[in-house]
C-alpha cells in the first residue's frame, strides 16, 4: 500500500524551507498529488516540537497495536531524524532518515543559549538547558523499529559521525554515500529510491 500522509520533520536551527524539505514536497506534488503533507515549523523545545508532532498527526489513519501502518511515513533530517525515529514509533511507520542526530542531548548541549534561525538570521531563539533533559526523554535507541527504515548518511558529513548513524539503525536500508556534506547537497538524487520505499509507482 503506497504512503498517503508524509511527515517531514527538519533540523536544528533549520526551518520548512530547507531544501530538502521544499525537494521533497515539489516531489510530491509531482508524483503524489493526493498526500497528505505535514512539514511543520517546530519550536526549539523538544517537548514542544513533538507534542505538535502529535497533535498535527492525530487524525491520520492508527494501525493495530504492534502493527505498522503502511499509510504513513515520516522522514526527518539531523535532528528531524532523531524525532522522527520518536514519530515513527508514535505513528507505527516507515521512516527515511537523512544524516540523522543520534544523540542530540550529547552533541546540543554546547549550543545552550541564543541561536540564529538558519533561513533567517535575523530569526532568534532560545535553546535552553532544560532541552536537554526534554530530547533525553525521547530517545528511542532500546526500541525496536515500528516500520521499514531507509537511512541516508553521507561519509563527508562534517557535523555528525556517519558511523554512528550506521550502528544505531542496525535494521536500516542504509545508503552510504562516499563524501558528500551533512546538509546531503544531492538529496534530489534520493528522491526516487524515497518514492519506491514509500510504495509510490511512478
Amino acid at each position: 500500500m503506497p504512503t498517503t500522509h508524509l511527515l517531514y520533520l527538519h533540523g536544528f536551527r533549520s526551518s520548512p524551507r530547507s531544501a530538502k524539505a521544499q525537494q521533497m514536497h515539489a516531489y510530491v506534488q509531482a508524483h503524489a498529488p493526493g498526500l497528505i503533507w505535514c512539514c511543520p515549523q517546530l519550536p526549539p523545545s523538544p517537548r514542544e516540537a513533538m507534542a505538535l508532532v502529535a497533535q498535527l498527526t492525530a487524525g491520520w489513519p492508527v494501525a493495530e497495536p504492534g502493527h505498522e501502518s503502511p499509510q504513513l511515513a515520516v522522514i526527518g533530517s539531523s535532528l528531524g531524524g532523531f524525532y522522527a525515529s520518536w514519530a515513527a514509533q508514535r505513528l507505527g511507520c516507515k521512516s527515511v532518515l537523512i544524516n540523522p542526530a543520534v544523540n542530540p542531548a550529547r552533541d546540543l548541549a554546547k549550543y545552550i543559549g541564543e541561536q540564529t534561525a538558519w533561513h533567517d538570521p535575523e530569526e532568534r531563539f532560545f535553546f535552553r538547558p532544560e532541552f536537554i533533559a526534554e530530547l533525553q526523554a525521547l530517545d528511542v535507541r532500546a526500541l525496536l523499529p515500528a516500520g521499514p527504515e531507509l537511512l541516508l548518511a553521507a561519509k563527508g558529513d562534517e557535523v555528525l559521525d556517519w558511523r554512528e548513524m550506521v550502528q544505531r539503525y542496525p535494521h536500516a536500508t542504509v545508503r552510504l554515500q562516499e563524501g558528500g556534506d551533512h546538509a546531503l547537497s544531492n538529496f534530489a538524487d534520493y528522491l526516487p529510491e524515497i518514492a519506491a520505499f514509500l510504495g509510490w509507482r511512478l
